[in-house]
C-alpha cells in the first residue's frame, strides 16, 4: 500500500477516535477531538497531492478518498446536531448528506461509462470551508468547556446563536452550489430520455 493510500486509510481509522472523544466526557475531550479532526483533515489535503505528484493514483485511493471525506464530515455534523451546545438543526445535515449521495451516484454512473468525475473547484471549496468550520466549532467547544476562562455570555451567545449557524449555512450553500454544478455537468448520464 502506497503512502497516499495509507494517509487515506488513517483518516478513516481516526473517525471512531474522533467520535469517542466527542461523546466521552474526559478532561480536554473537545481539544482531543479537535486535534484528531484536524489531523484527519490534514491527511485529506496531503494524500491527493502526494498521489498526483508522485504518480501514485490508484483505484483504491479514488474510491476511499472521497468516501473518507464524506464520512468524516457527516460524522462531525451528526454529532453537532445531537449537541445542545451547538445551534445546528438537522436540515443542513440532510442537505449535505443528500448532496454527497447524489455526487456518489453520479460518480458510479460516470465510472460505468468510463468517465472519471474529478473534484471541481466548487467541491474543493465546499470541503475546505466545511472542514475549517468544523475545526472552528471544535476549537470554540474546547475553549468554552475544556478550559475555565469564564467567557461572558455577551461573547458566547452571539457566537453560539449567530456565528456558528451562519458558518454552517454557508457550508450548506456551498454544498448546494457544488452539487448543482456536478449535476449540470453530468446531467447527460441521468437524462430520463436515455
Amino acid at each position: 500500500m502506497n503512502l497516499p493510500n495509507k494517509l487515506t486509510l488513517l483518516r478513516v481509522l481516526l473517525i471512531p477516535f474522533f467520535l469517542l472523544f466527542m461523546y466521552i466526557d474526559t478532561p480536554f475531550h473537545y481539544l482531543t477531538a479537535l486535534v484528531i479532526f484536524a489531523a484527519a483533515s490534514i491527511t485529506d489535503a496531503l494524500d491527493g497531492k502526494i498521489a498526483r505528484k508522485r504518480g501514485l493514483v490508484t483505484n483504491f485511493g479514488k474510491f476511499l478518498d472521497p468516501l473518507a471525506d464524506k464520512i468524516l464530515v457527516i460524522a462531525a455534523l451528526t454529532v453537532f446536531v445531537e449537541m445542545d451546545d451547538i445551534r445546528m438543526g438537522a436540515i443542513p445535515l440532510i442537505i449535505i448528506s443528500a448532496r454527497e449521495f447524489m455526487v456518489s451516484g453520479l460518480r458510479l454512473l460516470a465510472a460505468d461509462s468510463g468517465i472519471v468525475v474529478a473534484a471541481g473547484i466548487w467541491g474543493k471549496l465546499k470541503t475546505a470551508f466545511t472542514m475549517v468550520t468544523i475545526v472552528g466549532i471544535l476549537f470554540w467547544l474546547s475553549l468554552c468547556y475544556d478550559f475555565s476562562f469564564g467567557i461572558p455570555s455577551s461573547v458566547t451567545d452571539p457566537i453560539d446563536e449567530i456565528v456558528i449557524p451562519v458558518l454552517i449555512w454557508i457550508s450548506t450553500a456551498l454544498t448546494v452550489v457544488s452539487g448543482a454544478i456536478y449535476l449540470k455537468g453530468y446531467w447527460n448520464l441521468i437524462d430520463s430520455d436515455k
